[in-house]
């Protein structure tokens, strides 16, 4: 597993310090255990997890297990990043009793191996561990909701041997359930999202003290909605809407009246008190009670939109996120259906995304999915992916492989505030080398005076000496000089 390096968020203006059988144990062919590393931390980051964060690189992917070979050279440039797994006690433990882990197992070695952590998300699923019958199925799996267990007891015996089991792998992260806050996913209540989590909590716990329990992550559009309603209850009515239209501006009518178009308070209103939308507001409420009382330990955040929907996101976690509560981004990825945009313009739009989320103090990014899926049931391509089918990368690919490269044992920098208006970015500083991820915060250029010995290019391309500055468009750009970001941009113009 690739050591920790300085990855810490040292955000100033914007930081998020933000301010997987009933009865069953693990089996005797468990791996040997892995080391645990230890926390770098730098002066004046954000403070430490309560274990050595073992991410070294905050931009990963999740993917298709199924299609591994296709994409293992690629997943090999994102080492050091953290990926996760959903796993399901239904499908693990199909009849009470009889445990298969040989998939799980699997994969546990295999992300070891590509030196990426492995997190894993823990659902119940429909079955007689919960009782009843599924009312949804996913997939060519047949995935369906979660319910809750009818035994409490059983349950924690199950995910005490998820813990003993996957431990020794590197898993230190376990997320209880995956987007609660949609009937497709969880069957039950708040109040009952939270006494399983409760009990999950607990147990892992006591399992494994250096462990870390993560909440399910709500959904892109329910933190969309949370962003608007916050601001309502606020007064802040014009913030309300102009964030509303912001975040969901390629998402309008992709579901029916639960995104309606949005252009004053009534409209806004309304939209927010959909019983769809009303249920991802209680849901969200439950996540952010079980993070301020400490029951969960991390906050994981999706997200789909727009990169300009990033801004109001942060405001929204900086406002409703307990002071140095980590969070990270599980599921990161560029939701357009029937999106024209031409792959050069998705990548770029990619790379400001993940960078904003970076420069605001997201310690993981998980790109999803990592490859387009042509079989899917949407039968088009609504999620952007890093790769094309076959593994072979795309633009977007390889720029997020070079962003993983300069970020990899790096501290995160935040722009400095004189150039934060004219400039748009995050910088990564490893050793006396200052690499930044720039575009212009408007449509006018803006030049970056040559620094000694500097280099630049466009994102994933071969860097060139910066003898006569660097002009910054729109379109991002890496810049790479042996000096500090505050002298690197002290005569920006």
């Amino acid at each position: 597993m690739t050591r920790p390096g300085r990855l810490r968020a040292a955000a100033t203006a914007v930081a998020v310090t933000l301010l997987l059988t009933a009865g069953c144990t693990a089996g005797d062919d468990d791996p040997p255990p892995a080391a645990t590393p230890s926390a770098k931390v730098t002066p004046g980051a954000a403070p430490p997890a309560r274990v050595g964060d073992p991410v070294s690189n905050p931009f990963g992917a999740h993917w298709d297990w199924s299609r591994y070979q296709q994409f293992e050279p690629y997943l090999r440039r994102l080492a050091g990043s953290a990926t996760y797994e959903e796993i399901s006690w239904c499908e693990i433990e199909r009849t009470s009793g009889q445990v298969d882990w040989a998939g799980l197992d699997e994969i546990a070695s295999r992300s070891r191996d590509l030196g990426v952590t492995l997190h894993l998300k823990i659902r119940t699923g429909v079955c007689w561990a919960t009782g009843g019958k599924a009312r949804y199925t996913r997939g060519a799996a047949n995935k369906t909701e979660s319910a809750m267990p009818t035994d409490l007891g059983a349950y924690q015996r199950f995910v005490r041997s998820v813990v003993q089991r996957y431990g020794p792998y590197g898993v230190r992260e376990y997320a209880i359930e995956n987007e609660v806050n949609a009937p497709s996913y969880w069957a039950g209540s708040p109040e009952e999202y939270a006494r399983l989590v409760r009990a999950a909590a607990e147990t892992i716990r006591a399992t494994d003290p250096k462990a870390l329990v993560v909440d399910s992550g709500i959904s892109s559009v329910a933190y969309g909605m949370g962003v608007a309603d916050r601001l309502v209850r606020a007064g802040r009515m014009p913030e309300a809407v102009a964030a509303y239209q912001a975040y969901f501006q390629r998402r309008v009518g992709t579901r029916g009246q639960q995104i309606p178009a949005v252009n004053g308070e009534a409209q806004l209103r309304r939209a927010l008190g959909t019983e769809t939308n009303s249920r991802s507001l209680r849901f969200l409420a439950v996540t952010e009670s079980l993070l301020t009382d400490r029951t969960v330990d991390v906050r994981q955040v999706h997200f789909y939109e727009h990169f300009s929907g990033v801004a109001p996101l942060l405001d929204y976690l900086r406002a409703t996120t307990p002071p140095g509560t980590p969070i990270q981004a599980w599921e990161v990825g560029q939701f357009w259906r029937d999106g024209d945009g031409d792959p050069t313009s998705r990548a770029a739009e990619m790379v400001k995304t993940v960078t904003l989320l970076v420069a605001g103090g997201i310690g993981e990014i998980s790109w999803l999915p990592l490859a387009y899926n042509p079989n899917n049931a949407a039968g088009s391509e609504v999620r952007y992916g890093l790769l094309d089918p076959d593994g072979a990368e795309r633009d977007a690919g390889r720029m997020l492989a070079a962003l993983a490269d300069a970020a990899r044992d790096a501290t995160v920098t935040p722009l400095p505030a004189p150039v934060a208006g004219r400039l748009h970015g995050v910088a990564f500083v490893r050793g006396g080398s200052s690499t930044l991820v720039l575009w212009s915060a408007s449509n006018t250029p803006v030049t970056v005076p040559a620094t000694p010995g500097g280099r630049t290019g466009a994102v994933g391309s071969p860097l060139g000496a910066a003898g006569g500055g660097t002009t910054v468009t729109d379109v991002p750009v890496l810049l790479r000089a042996d000096q500090p970001v505050d002298r690197i941009l002290a005569a920006v113009r």
